[in-house]
């Protein structure tokens, strides 16, 4: 019976810097989801105590965005660190170290 053979290729730079930028839009759009959600409810019941109609570009604008700036700078610069690092560990490998 024939053994699978395992083909490493080598890691690229282009390979890295996707993922770098698509897990950081992925945390940033969990972010403003997760925000909105938040905002949401934070203005309908504060629209509800007042006894007034929520105005919901607050939660767009005032909460929602802000939470996803932040945490797509932050996590662009954690995604950084752990793809640099995985790229380097996987460069040792493919150089046979």
């Amino acid at each position: 019976m024939a053994e699978a053979e395992i083909v490493a290729r080598r890691p690229r730079l282009a390979g890295l810097a996707f993922r770098i930028a698509f897990l950081t839009f992925l945390a940033a759009l969990l972010a403003f989801a997760a925000g909105l959600l938040v905002g949401i409810i934070a203005t309908v019941l504060a629209a509800a105590a007042r006894g007034s109609h929520p105005d919901m570009t607050y939660a767009y604008r005032h909460i929602a965005f802000p939470a996803a700036v932040a945490v797509a700078a932050i996590a662009l610069i954690a995604m950084s660190r752990l793809e640099v690092r995985r790229y380097r560990r996987r460069m040792a490998l493919w150089r046979g170290f």
